[in-house]
């Protein structure tokens, strides 16, 4: 079993194992870039780290690319008075790939 460990970035938590390919929200960091994420929890098999509130950087990641998300559809409605409002969304985000985790 590979080692597991849940990463804090962009005010949202992240299950990551080594290897893996996850969308976070915008990072300032340019392609290519490596990166160290804040890390709350690490379990190898039967250890398990956890940190109070984090374990440090412990989490490093390649930086692959920055695109826009799928477009989100909001519609406001209020019935009975001619009120329909349609809005779109697409959200910035960056791909990374999980490199290390110590």
């Amino acid at each position: 079993m590979s080692k597991i460990a849940v990463i804090r970035t962009g005010g949202k938590q992240y299950k990551v194992s080594e290897g893996s390919t996850i969308k976070v929200e915008k990072l300032e960091v340019e392609a290519g870039k490596k990166i160290k994420f804040d890390t709350l929890l690490i379990a190898d098999g039967d250890k398990v780290e956890i940190g109070t509130p984090s374990l440090g950087e412990k989490v490093e990641a390649e930086v692959i690319g920055t695109a826009k998300d799928d477009k989100v559809t909001v519609v406001k409605y209020k019935n009975k008075t001619r009120y329909k409002k349609t809005v779109g969304h697409r959200q910035i985000k960056t791909t990374i790939k999980i490199a290390s985790i110590a």
